[in-house]
């Protein structure tokens, strides 16, 4: 068993060695490629600050207002960006937060979301659409009410620098349904 794991040992270090320097450098070249902040990160970076949010949640035919603030920054050298939120809805003091991401081999957004009012974690994926400033997200949460799984499609325009508007909607095949929208105002 011994000479086995020598062996193997062995040849892990001869193949190691074996990499070229040119090779070496190709993989370094890649890993820095993947780990460079690049422009979508420097768009994200735009949104960093203190927002109003003026909420208005759809539930059961009826609209429900509150009002909000998130609080934007980058994180770990600019590669993502933190949202952290707080509010209160249906009576009861909300609070979460985010992570969005842009994958620089995918070139996927991807975001998590965690708040009070649940247990469950919130991850999905999106692409944006240049001609109308749309970043759309599709993904999937637990819906405590069925207790399964669910599909969610978040869609944020960036109106200009001062004002975002946020839509989520569930997705049942291809009925969407509307359960929130809210409008961030940058606070100055």
């Amino acid at each position: 068993m011994k000479s086995f794991k020598t062996m193997i040992a062995s040849f892990l270090l001869l193949s190691v060695a074996a990499i070229s320097a040119q090779d070496q450098a190709e993989m370094m070249k890649k890993w820095q490629d993947y780990m460079t902040p690049g422009p979508v990160h420097k768009t994200f970076e735009k949104n960093c600050g203190t927002w109003k949010a003026d909420i208005t949640q759809y539930m059961g035919g009826q609209e429900m207002k509150a009002e909000g603030k998130a609080v934007f920054e980058m994180i770990l050298g600019g590669r993502y960006m933190k949202s952290s939120f707080n509010s209160t809805i249906m009576g009861m003091p909300m609070e979460g937060f985010g992570l969005d991401a842009f994958d620089n081999i995918t070139k996927e957004y991807i975001s998590i979301w965690l708040d009070n009012m649940g247990t469950g974690v919130m991850h999905m994926k999106g692409k944006i659409d240049p001609a109308t400033n749309k970043l759309t997200y599709l993904g999937k949460m637990v819906d405590p009410m069925t207790g399964k799984e669910t599909t969610v499609k978040t869609v944020t325009t960036q109106a200009d620098d001062n004002k975002m508007l946020f839509d989520m909607f569930t997705v049942d095949g291809t009925q969407e349904t509307k359960n929130m929208s809210i409008v961030y105002t940058r606070v100055k």
